[in-house]
């Protein structure tokens, strides 16, 4: 398998302080990737290098085969597709969904003087028909739920048919109901037959969708462990990962975790 990203002896420093120290870790084709550590393991820093947002200060990362310290970043832009509440708030509340969704192609964050053909809208329809929030097409972002947010910045994520999809804790701040609703979506899409790569970063096991091939454990900036999903996701890692002694189970594929007493 060829690699989509690959990450080498990756330092980044910000004002003497390290954040990430020599992560190495590579994504290939067909692989899902859960990217999982505690607030401050350096899970937002390593998002915005694999984005192409940040550049490391020492090491390489590269991205659908372009190292992104020697490319011009407007070109991957079709290539990755990021979901992230970051992206979100770059939006204006007074696009209509359609249209948040739409601007994709062009990699804008609100409609200009471009114009669309009929491909373009029905592939957007059709992406957040496959979201479950076509009903929304006509409403403006400001009037949505949060978890409709979540949901059609996913399909803005996809609209250009990206080859790696990046998901920032997708499920962050979403009640149980839709919580679980967008968990039921995301396992649909990572076995989607032409589903791009996919990373998706969290601190809850809870979260962890079933169809995600691949683990990532990141504490203090650095690699705790990584590989395929049930070799990673053990008690004795994830009681390290949190440093809370971990009663871990899998039920039906999903994982659940619960401090021991």
């Amino acid at each position: 398998m060829s690699d989509v990203l690959k990450v080498n002896n990756v330092s980044v420093a910000r004002e003497q302080a390290s954040i990430l120290t020599d992560v190495t870790w590579q994504v290939d084709e067909g692989q899902h990737w859960v990217v999982l550590g505690p607030n401050g393991a350096g899970k937002t820093t390593l998002v915005s290098l694999i984005s192409g947002w940040s550049m490391p200060t020492s090491g390489s990362v590269s991205i659908i085969g372009e190292t992104t310290s020697d490319t011009d970043l407007r070109e991957l832009k079709s290539m990755v597709g990021v979901s992230s509440a970051g992206v979100d708030a770059r939006i204006s509340g007074r696009e209509k969904v359609l249209d948040v969704v739409r601007t994709a192609t062009y990699g804008r964050s609100a409609t200009w003087t471009e114009e669309y053909d009929d491909e373009d809208t029905n592939r957007a329809r059709g992406l957040l028909a496959s979201l479950g929030v076509d009903s929304l097409a006509e409403r403006t972002f400001a009037r949505i739920s949060s978890g409709e947010r979540k949901r059609v910045g996913i399909a803005r994520a996809l609209m250009p048919d990206p080859e790696l999809l990046i998901l920032d804790e997708p499920l962050a701040g979403l009640d149980f109901g839709g919580r679980e609703q967008l968990i039921s979506t995301l396992e649909d899409l990572a076995r989607a037959p032409y589903a791009p790569v996919m990373v998706m970063v969290t601190h809850h096991v809870e979260e962890i969708p079933q169809g995600f091939t691949h683990a990532l454990l990141i504490k203090d900036g650095r690699v705790f462990a990584s590989g395929e999903i049930d070799s990673v996701m053990t008690e004795g890692n994830i009681s390290q990962l949190f440093g809370v002694p971990t009663k871990l189970s899998n039920v039906d594929g999903r994982y659940f975790a619960t401090a021991r007493r």
